[in-house]
């Protein structure tokens, strides 16, 4: 078959969501004179790297919550570098700022990818209260099915009945069932029946809702593992992915929540939510150098466009300011 080559393809959907999703990183996150080089190029006197300016660097770095140790390794290595005349002007600070940034989260982009080995694939998905983990897997549940997937719900944050209703709303936006409970039921319990109805109805997905806990209360943090446990009665790999939510706008703080989840589940992929307009997210950078766990999915919104997966070019791009267009 002959094909016409003066005429490139049309893009796949696929890549024209990508695309919006990046552009809209770039306009939300650290909007402006929030980008981390903002303005810096005013502070070199003759073009010329100074002490001045990279001390202002790494209290910009401070102030974005890129966190004491990611911050000392960077400068440490921008300083050796203009000490042997490698960076003369800004632009080459700004490069070899964006290539090291780049370099610290590369290793933690990772998309999630569902087993087709697995039937069900089974999603858990935990957090602290407000970090978003219901509107998550609303937006998760959507894109997994536009992949052609079929999702199924679980609503096991059975304490408020506010999130039960609200996972049946996303339920029925995005066409997918959801298996609930009455509020105050055991959530191991609403769980583990909604694994026994996906496997009896041949989904693909389940992914399951939990209450949210602060990491400090461990009487809850056992109720997760109970959660863990009484699933894997049913299948031993179970869960496939926990996936953590965090609030990427508390900073510093989301580390400690994901260092005690992960102790107590041994959490395997991360989704940071409510970047958009913040000046921490530098954050994301702290978190890359101090867990190394992978970042699945990053959110910017309220829009279930505004969920997409994570990549480290792009995102530094958007919080340096640096790049072209998508």
């Amino acid at each position: 078959m002959f094909t016409n080559r003066s005429k490139p393809p049309a893009a796949a959907p696929a890549d024209d969501s990508r695309r919006g999703f990046i552009a809209r990183l770039r306009a939300r996150l650290n909007k402006g004179d929030s980008w981390l080089t903002y303005d810096l190029a005013n502070l070199l006197p003759g073009r010329a790297i100074d002490a001045q300016v990279l001390d202002e660097l790494e209290t910009r770095l401070l102030t974005a919550d890129v966190g004491v140790d990611a911050t000392h390794r960077l400068l440490e290595d921008l300083r050796d570098r203009v000490q042997r005349k490698e960076l003369k002007d800004f632009d080459a600070l700004a490069s070899a700022l964006r290539t090291s940034l780049i370099e610290t989260l590369a290793p933690c982009a990772h998309p999630l990818r569902v087993d087709a080995a697995v039937r069900p694939f089974v999603i858990l998905v935990v957090g602290v209260n407000g970090s978003g983990k219901t509107t998550t897997i609303g937006k998760l549940a959507r894109r997994l099915k536009s992949e052609g997937l079929k999702v199924m719900l679980a609503a096991g944050d059975t304490f408020r009945a506010a999130a039960i209703e609200q996972l049946e709303v996303w339920g029925r936006r995005n066409d997918v069932p959801v298996v609930a409970q009455q509020s105050g039921a055991d959530p191991a319990a609403v769980i583990f029946d909604a694994l026994q109805a996906a496997r009896a109805r041949g989904f693909d997905v389940l992914i399951a809702d939990t209450a949210g806990r602060l990491q400090t209360q461990s009487h809850l943090m056992d109720e997760l593992r109970k959660v863990k446990r009484v699933i894997q009665r049913l299948d031993a790999t179970a869960p496939h992915e926990i996936l953590l939510v965090l609030d990427a706008s508390l900073g510093q703080n989301s580390i400690a929540q994901a260092e005690q989840f992960n102790q107590a589940l041994g959490v395997t992929g991360l989704v940071l939510t409510k970047l958009d307009g913040t000046a921490k997210g530098g954050a994301v950078i702290a978190m890359a150098e101090r867990l190394k766990l992978p970042i699945r999915f990053i959110g910017i919104g309220e829009q279930a466009e505004d969920f997409g997966e994570f990549a480290a070019a792009p995102f530094v791009d958007a919080l340096l300011g640096t790049g072209g267009e998508p």
